[in-house]
């Protein structure tokens, strides 16, 4: 299936051109029995550690109570037009609970996370050697570059010498050294992905059904 599914790919002919979106709807049946499984394995994990008074019950009756009532708004379709509603619709519940819950929280995450970012970049940017001053001043311009006071210091700059702003610096280092590296790095993500994928078609990986000898 994995190379009928690649040799489709490059046959826009019947019925080449529809087999993989024929096989992603049965990817997402089976996908729905995952689901199923995946929550009675939460409800068992987290049940038990309620029943036998773990030192984490609480936390695992929080993941419960979200758990069941999020399950319940989404399958009764509370709040929403008819059993074919949108749940982003205004007035259902599923949206409701989610934009309540999962935004502040998300919020919270990236708050605490600028902390660490910032605790992070004092220890990475220490000019230790020639790459470190260069990762330092890139880091220094493009921050700059982002704010009003990167234009007040260089706009007295003449045109022919505009390049050398702070803001066009910025804009230079994030579309040119920036890209490339982004660009080396899905090309190397890529390359990777298309050999496990080919270790898993001939059979060399097996670690996705519970063994990794080959």
């Amino acid at each position: 299936m994995g190379f009928v599914l690649i040799f489709a790919f490059f046959i826009p002919h019947h019925p080449f051109d529809a087999l993989g979106e024929d096989v992603t709807v049965f990817f997402d049946i089976v996908a729905v029995f995952a689901f199923i499984l995946g929550g009675g394995n939460l409800l068992r994990m987290h049940g038990n550690h309620i029943y036998t008074r773990h030192k984490d019950r609480w936390f695992s009756a929080v993941t419960l109570a979200g758990f069941l009532l999020m399950l319940f708004a989404g399958l009764f379709k509370i709040g929403q037009e008819g059993w074919c509603g949108a749940v982003d619709q205004p007035g259902a519940w599923f949206n409701n609970i989610y934009t309540a819950t999962f935004d502040p929280l998300q919020s919270t995450m990236y708050a605490l996370l600028a902390f660490f970012v910032a605790s992070a970049s004092f220890r990475a940017f220490r000019a230790k050697n020639r790459e470190a001053t260069i990762l330092l001043v890139a880091a220094f311009i493009v921050l700059l570059g982002r704010t009003p006071a990167g234009d007040y210091a260089t706009d007295w700059l003449p045109d022919s010498l505009s390049i050398f702003k702070v803001s066009n610096l910025a804009n230079w280092i994030m579309s040119v050294p920036n890209l490339a590296g982004q660009r080396a790095i899905v090309i190397g993500i890529a390359l990777g992905v298309v050999s496990l994928s080919l270790r898993v078609i001939l059979g060399v990986e097996r670690s996705h059904l519970g063994t990794d000898k080959s």
